[in-house]
């Protein structure tokens, strides 16, 4: 790993923090800190990810909350365990409510796509299995910086501004007051460097921590948030809130090029990634600014995504299995239909047999790859008085279409845009990568893990590169990094093609990759974004 910065032309400048008792890298500089300072305190990296995950719910409200969902991939003792903690619809809500209502499609904000929050009860289970410190320590920056406030950074300043502005254009109705008091106080929108704070963020954060989750499935905010709900026709219900729980799951995997891929299994959408990486595993790329490279690339990933939208959803309602997503023989189907020219994708028929993300490693060997998300920026705009929990409108992602593998169904999951990623070798665990950005994440994670695995590239340059993403169709959004001879040799393979005016859009990665041999962990974080990577 220390040799990788040489070994690339087009590698960044920049070199990969190392450090040998503990990482924690994320989007914001506070939340990482916040994670060192647990492993500073004895505790391990499943510690330092939920100290982490509490406090970017305070330091980055536009990306994520308390009312999210959460995914978690953790290597600890000799294994890996993954934890899915996406919420289901709620039990009164149905596709035929939703078309009484008047709508033709699941709307974007509102009451009708709030799910059942899951970020909280992935704390707490992660503490419960894997944890060594006191739950309510955890808590306690984050608790801090919602009472004492924090200086914005400045992406997430500017992302907060335009979410703002564009609800402020949006939404109407008393019930989304509560959102612009806490976001917008006084009718003024934070900037970078100025303080925001919230007494009632404090005091949700410290309900949680001294019941370790309690209060808010079962007890006085399950109570607000149903009273909430109520009052303004939404379906969301203390009895659903009490009967959730997370799930542990088995991750999935597919080899590549000697080492192994990880994600979270179904309903997530870290199966694209996975396909997309199978198809890709038997072509030997020997340069990544190569147009040859982003063109099996891109019609990879067009294909994976063609039948995860088609087949991926609760995985209770599935059509198909995963392990047929994944066999070798579907793989050699598919890979046939990657040809010179760009295609506009179709499923295949395989035979029957607005997010946070953070890693985090400690001196031990345990890693966390972590990643928790309200889906759009702010959510569904519904922040229930009294309490800061901004509600997640994750289930927009469901479909009205009976046909549809996502039809919208009582207490079903739908198909989840966030996804953790881990990566292995010979059993043995080499580290966590993700990146954020609705369906920018597979296509991160497949860019991301090939610049360190095909390029050899260090996880800080794997990250700088040059990004693409596929739009639909034949259309691909390029950075303006991306060299020219790429643009004009993709438009001659038919690509449509469109030069990014925000680099944001392309997502927000972290990676941490742990050498099998010293033992050495080398972090990278975003450059678009207030990366920050804590290192001991």
């Amino acid at each position: 790993m220390k040799d990788q910065l040489e070994t690339y032309p087009y590698a960044s400048k920049r070199t990969a923090p190392a450090g040998m008792k503990g990482m924690v890298t994320t989007s914001q500089p506070l939340a990482s800190q916040a994670g060192l300072d647990m492993l500073k305190k004895g505790g391990n990296a499943i510690d330092a990810a939920i100290a982490t995950a509490a406090c970017l719910t305070v330091v980055e409200p536009c990306s994520n909350g308390i009312g999210g969902d959460a995914f978690a991939l953790v290597w600890t003792k000799h294994s890996l365990y993954g934890l899915n903690a996406s919420g289901p619809a709620p039990n009164s809500l149905s596709a035929e409510e939703v078309k009484k209502q008047g709508h033709k499609k699941m709307p974007e904000r509102g009451f009708l796509p709030v799910t059942i929050p899951g970020a909280p009860s992935a704390w707490v289970s992660l503490s419960e299995r894997f944890g060594r410190l006191p739950f309510h320590e955890l808590l306690e920056p984050a608790i801090s910086y919602a009472r004492e406030g924090f200086p914005l950074s400045p992406v997430t300043a500017r992302n907060w501004r335009r979410a703002i502005q564009h609800l402020q254009s949006t939404l109407s109705g008393e019930e989304y007051e509560f959102l612009f008091e806490t976001f917008a106080p006084d009718g003024t929108i934070p900037a970078a460097g100025e303080i925001w704070k919230s007494e009632a963020f404090a005091e949700t954060l410290e309900q949680i921590a001294s019941s370790k989750g309690e209060a808010f499935y079962q007890g006085r905010l399950a109570e607000q948030i149903d009273a909430f709900s109520r009052k303004y026709g939404g379906f969301l219900r203390k009895e659903d809130l009490a009967r959730y729980t997370p799930e542990w799951v088995t991750p999935v995997s597919v080899p590549y090029k000697g080492y192994d891929i990880w994600e979270i299994p179904p309903n997530g959408q870290g199966m694209v990634a996975l396909m997309a990486l199978n198809l890709l595993k038997t072509t030997t790329f020997f340069e990544k600014e190569q147009t040859e490279t982003y063109h099996q690339q891109i019609e990879a990933m067009k294909l994976a995504f063609a039948d995860g939208e088609k087949y991926i959803t609760d995985p209770r309602d599935m059509s198909v299995k995963t392990e047929e997503l994944l066999s070798e023989t579907y793989a050699a189907n598919r890979r046939e239909h990657i040809g010179p020219e760009a295609m506009v994708p179709e499923a295949g028929e395989p035979q029957h047999s607005g997010t946070v993300y953070l890693a985090a490693a400690d001196g031990e060997g345990n890693m966390v790859s972590f990643i928790q998300s309200n889906f759009y920026n702010f959510g569904s705009g519904l922040l229930v008085p009294e309490t800061g929990v901004l509600l997640q409108n994750r289930g927009n992602s469901f479909s009205l279409d009976p046909q549809h593998a996502n039809f919208l169904q009582p207490n079903k999951k739908t198909y989840h845009t966030i996804i953790p990623g881990f990566i292995t070798k010979e059993d043995q665990p080499i580290g966590p990568l993700g990146v954020m950005g609705f369906y920018m994440q597979p296509q991160g994670h497949v860019q991301v893990g090939m610049n360190m695995i095909d390029f050899h590239l260090n996880p800080q340059s794997a990250l700088d590169a040059p990004r693409w993403q596929w739009m639909g169709g034949k259309t691909v959004r390029l950075e303006r990094s991306v060299p020219p001879h790429i643009v004009e040799g993709l438009t001659r393979k038919g690509h449509d093609i469109e030069i990014s005016a925000d680099s944001n859009e392309m997502g927000r990665g972290q990676v941490i990759w742990r050498d099998p041999d010293s033992h050495v962990l080398y972090g990278g974080t975003e450059p678009r974004t207030d990366g920050s990577t804590a290192v001991w």
